[in-house]
């Protein structure tokens, strides 16, 4: 328990970050922060830009990803389902190992449905309505003046950072690597967190080629 208490402590440690803002030619580079936005993240590539079309892009889960979360909810059921078998044969009486198998189980199929839900929500940017929000939710005209905790007016944004952070546990130790919003007051939105640096570089690109927006590539080559 106490291991698990400290590797989540490391997890959530911000990693200092040393950038040359003088390369950006932008006195707000300097005001903004470059410490991880979000903790923790994968050791692989979670989701990918896609182009929906002219006016619209979203970052969805890859198929690994998916495959990644489908394997935490059905191993999950497999092993519930293997509890709740056992406790049929026993004619229902309930013993510690079927009740663990059982209570293990539901829980792996939970994180597993939790991440396909959470994780699989795309991050939108759509240049007819000029928001960027997370989720499948229904978007109108003027939505974000009605929800702007949610929405991110695309006129706002002033740049695109990507950050590292290194992220270490007793098991295994990794970079994961942010991309993130810098709005005109300084202030940031997380877009993705992922490992695979190259991947998320090209996305990077993609998406300052359609917001008309710089990228602020903090992370060294």
């Amino acid at each position: 328990m106490l291991n698990k208490i400290v590797d989540k402590l490391k997890q959530l440690s911000r990693n200092p970050v040393s950038v040359d803002f003088e390369r950006f030619n932008d006195p707000l580079a300097a005001q903004t922060a470059w410490t991880p936005l979000k903790s923790g993240g994968s050791n692989f590539r979670t989701h990918k830009l896609v182009m929906i079309g002219t006016n619209r892009v979203e970052f969805r889960p890859t198929v690994f990803a998916y495959i990644f979360f489908s394997i935490f909810m059905l191993a999950g059921l497999g092993v519930m389902v293997g509890g709740l078998h056992m406790l049929y044969e026993q004619g229902f009486e309930w013993e510690g190992h079927n009740l663990f198998m059982i209570i293990i189980g539901g829980v792996f199929a939970l994180v597993g449905s939790l991440l396909m839900v959470f994780m699989g929500s795309p991050a939108v940017f759509d240049n007819m309505y000029g928001y960027f929000w997370k989720g499948r939710k229904k978007v109108d005209f003027g939505i974000g003046h009605t929800y702007p905790d949610k929405f991110t007016e695309l006129n706002q944004i002033h740049a695109l950072q990507i950050i590292a952070e290194h992220v270490r546990s007793s098991k295994s130790s990794y970079y994961s690597y942010e991309l993130n919003l810098v709005l005109k007051d300084g202030s940031r939105k997380n877009v993705v967190d992922h490992g695979n640096i190259k991947r998320l570089r090209e996305d990077a690109l993609t998406l300052s080629q359609f917001l008309g927006r710089p990228v602020w590539d903090g992370v060294a080559r």
